[in-house]
C-alpha cells in the first residue's frame, strides 16, 4: 500500500468527497486511477481512503489518500493523468490496514481571513477561550462527534488575520464558524460571545455563529504518527510552476476587480474608451 499527499486549489470544485452530478477533487482523483488502470470504473481501488473530506471551495496542501497499488505509482504517474488544480507531491509506503481516515492523528487548518479592522488582541482572546476540550455543538450542524480538543493561533500578517487550527478531527464547519466568531470578537463584539456559543444549551436562532466563506480555508497539515512521506522533487516542483500560475491569475483577477470598483461612478474617465 503507499498514502500520497495531495495539494489542490479548492474553488472549482464542489468538495472533495465524490459526488453524481457535480465536479469534485474525490472525482478528479479517482478519475485518473481509471486511467492509469488502478481502480475500476464503478468505484475506488482497494484499501482506498482519504484523509478529510473538505467543504466546497476549501484548498488543501496536505490531503492524504491511501490505496494498495504497484510499486510504478508515484505522485508523478497520478500527476500525468491529473488537472493542473489537482497535484499528488510525495508519498509513503504504509503497512497493510492504514487507513488515511481513521489512522490520522493530528489535521491541521489555516484559514486567510481579511480583517483588516480587527483586533488581533481580541481575536487571540476569543480563539484562547476557544482552545481546549469543549464541546462545539453550537458550531456545528453535527449531533454527533462535537467534543474535540481545539488548539490553535492568530497573527496578523497585513490585511489579513491568519487562523490556524489543530485537532484530532472536526466536525462539520466547525472551523469556519470558530473563525467567524473569532472575527465577530476581533471586531467588537463581547468575549461573553464565546462563552455563551460554548454553554451545552443550544444557541437561539438569531444568536447562531454562521461559518465564514470557504475559499481563505486550506488543509495544511494531516499527521501520521511514525509515518513519513518522501517528496517528489519533479512532481514539487511542477505543482509549485502550476499553483504559482494560479496565484498569478488571481492577482490579475484582483487588480481588474480593484480597477472597476475604483472606476464605478467616475463617468467619462480619461484613457476609459474601451475596445471598440
Amino acid at each position: 500500500m503507499r498514502a500520497f499527499r495531495v495539494a489542490y486549489d479548492g474553488r472549482p470544485f464542489y468538495g472533495f468527497q465524490r459526488q453524481p452530478t457535480v465536479p469534485t477533487v474525490e472525482d478528479t482523483l479517482l478519475n485518473a486511477l481509471v486511467a492509469l488502470g488502478l481502480a475500476p470504473d464503478d468505484g475506488p481501488p482497494p484499501e482506498y481512503a482519504a484523509a478529510g473530506r473538505t467543504d466546497a471551495g476549501v484548498s488543501a496542501l496536505a490531503q492524504t489518500v491511501g490505496f494498495r497499488c504497484p510499486a510504478w505509482c508515484s505522485p508523478g504517474a497520478l500527476n500525468s493523468e491529473l488537472p493542473g488544480s489537482v497535484r499528488a507531491w510525495a508519498s509513503a509506503d504504509v503497512d497493510d490496514g492504514f487507513h488515511a481516515t481513521h489512522d490520522a492523528a493530528r489535521r491541521e487548518y489555516t484559514y486567510y481571513l481579511y480583517a483588516p479592522d480587527a483586533a488581533v488582541g481580541r481575536a487571540a482572546a476569543a480563539l484562547a477561550t476557544l482552545c481546549g476540550d469543549h464541546d462545539f455543538a453550537n458550531l456545528t450542524p453535527d449531533a454527533r462527534g462535537t467534543v474535540r480538543d481545539l488548539r490553535g493561533s492568530v497573527v496578523r500578517d497585513g490585511d489579513f488575520l491568519v487562523v490556524t487550527l489543530a485537532a484530532g478531527g472536526f466536525a462539520r464547519q466547525l472551523v469556519r464558524r470558530v473563525v467567524s466568531l473569532v472575527h465577530l470578537v476581533g471586531e467588537g463584539a463581547p468575549l461573553a460571545t464565546v462563552e455563551r456559543a460554548l454553554v451545552p444549551a443550544p444557541l437561539p436562532g438569531h444568536e447562531g455563529i454562521p461559518p465564514a466563506p470557504a475559499e481563505p480555508l486550506v488543509l495544511t497539515a494531516v499527521d501520521y504518527p511514525g509515518l513519513s512521506f518522501t517528496v517528489d522533487a519533479d512532481a514539487a516542483a511542477t505543482a509549485r510552476e502550476l499553483f504559482a500560475e494560479r496565484a498569478v491569475d488571481g492577482l490579475v483577477r484582483a487588480r481588474v476587480a480593484g480597477r472597476v470598483r475604483d472606476g464605478v461612478g467616475a463617468d467619462g474617465a480619461p484613457g476609459d474608451r474601451g475596445d471598440r
